[in-house]
């Protein structure tokens, strides 16, 4: 894959949705559903911004089949990605902004700035391979390096993990994670996972013990310690 540099810039709109898409469904297809819920856009405007860019040669896309990103769409949905992640670990570590306004704050960024400006800052940050939440962030050539990680809710009693990264679309739940410790890079001990609820309790390296709901369990993601030796 070439390097993440476009040619012609793209709509903040267009922009939006390889975002969506990537995220959503990676190299696999991205129903109309999933993604009317992740921008929170009605079905039929998505179907017809899913045309628009199967003409733009950006998604393969069939209605009822979903859409999935070509070579230059997934090339173009990475190079946002890698910007996005770039600014916000340059907003903590320069600018000193709260782990809960990043998200936002990228996101109205990334439209406003270069691919020149883009490397600019992985240079100033010494090239960094994760963001603050704990996401990889793709390399200048496309490359992206794949975290082997799971959901705490999918942890197995028992088993004692590290915190890889924690979803960042949800500000009270980053709050309430950070407020706990609950990071990544923590270590944990899966204490129990409740089948009748889905409640996941862990021990962190404290001591600390924390009931984590269902839901909250599924945004947290970790590697178990043995997958790293």
């Amino acid at each position: 894959m070439s390097d993440l540099v476009s040619n012609k810039p793209i709509s903040t709109s267009v922009g939006d949705y390889l975002k969506a898409i990537y995220s959503v469904a990676g190299t696999g297809s991205a129903s109309t559903n999933a993604l009317s819920e992740r921008l929170s856009v009605a079905p039929a405007s998505i179907s017809s911004m899913l045309v628009r860019l199967r003409e733009m040669g950006f998604v393969d896309y069939e209605p009822y089949y979903g859409a999935s990103l070509t070579e230059s769409g997934r090339r173009e949905a990475l190079r946002l990605v890698r910007r996005h992640r770039l600014i916000e670990t340059f907003l903590l570590e320069h600018l000193g902004y709260p782990l809960t306004d990043l998200h936002e704050e990228a996101e109205a960024l990334e439209h406003a700035v270069s691919d020149k400006f883009t490397e600019r800052v992985a240079w100033s940050l010494g090239h960094p391979k994760h963001d603050p939440h704990g996401d990889p962030i793709p390399a200048a050539d496309g490359t992206l390096e794949e975290e082997e990680d799971k959901p705490l809710s999918e942890s197995k009693p028992a088993s004692r993990v590290r915190i890889s990264r924690v979803e960042d679309r949800d500000n009270s739940t980053l709050s309430y994670l950070a407020d706990r410790g609950l990071v990544p890079g923590k270590l944990l001990l899966i204490k129990e996972v409740r089948a009748l609820d889905g409640v996941v309790t862990v021990e962190d390296e404290e001591g600390a013990s924390h009931a984590l709901g269902h839901s909250l369990a599924g945004s947290i993601f970790a590697t178990s310690l043995a997958e790293r030796a």
